[in-house]
């Protein structure tokens, strides 16, 4: 058995599985999966048009399945199965208060932030967005993430002869210290656009 040939005929569908998932409520880590497969995909030089492809496909089936599971179930279905996951109900109450006043936007932005990637969509239907909007602003955010993770996840597995050699000469330590200072340089710019 070759896993390398496994690796290559299921790693497609399985990012595309991983984002439905995600995308439909359950804590997941899709996005780590459709990296991966976009860095595998470079490294193997296959087709990246298949991993934003696949992406998309399972952004938008969970997203809908998530939309179905909020709008029917509403907000104790969400409080009941949000509590497994140690979210609050002030924090529903939070999340539903910004859907009420920003739907479109919240819907398209929710892709790129972790948590609501998950939850946003049954907030929506909690929320009852109209489902033709939903889809709409839904399909065009898991376009536009699914893009943006499967290129960088591209450039990633294109690159990987010359991180391992950055990583190589700086050494472990370097590597620490240099993220150290971005994690640093950008909590200070959030702590300076709070002031």
């Amino acid at each position: 058995m070759n896993p390398t040939a496994i690796v290559d005929a299921l790693g497609y569908p399985a990012a595309g599985l991983g984002i439905l998932i995600e995308s439909a409520g359950v804590p997941f880590p899709g996005e780590a999966l459709l990296l991966a497969a976009a860095a595998w995909s470079a490294a193997r030089h296959h087709s990246i048009v298949l991993v934003v492809l696949f992406g998309f496909l399972g952004s938008v089936a969970g997203a809908d399945i998530g939309y179905f599971l909020g709008h029917r179930g509403g907000r104790p279905f969400v409080e009941r199965f949000g509590s497994i996951f140690r979210i609050r109900p002030e924090h529903i109450a939070r999340a539903e208060l910004f859907f009420a006043r920003h739907g479109d936007k919240a819907v398209l932005a929710a892709r790129f932030i972790l948590g609501l990637r998950t939850w946003g969509s049954m907030l929506a239907g909690m929320a009852r967005m109209p489902f033709w909007r939903f889809q709409v602003f839904s399909a065009l955010g898991g376009l536009a993430w699914s893009v943006a993770v499967g290129v960088a996840g591209y450039l990633l597995g294109s690159n990987l002869a010359l991180i391992t050699a950055v990583i190589r000469d700086i050494g472990i330590g370097g590597l620490a210290i240099v993220g150290s200072l971005v994690i640093i340089a950008v909590l200070a710019r959030v702590r300076a656009a709070r002031l």
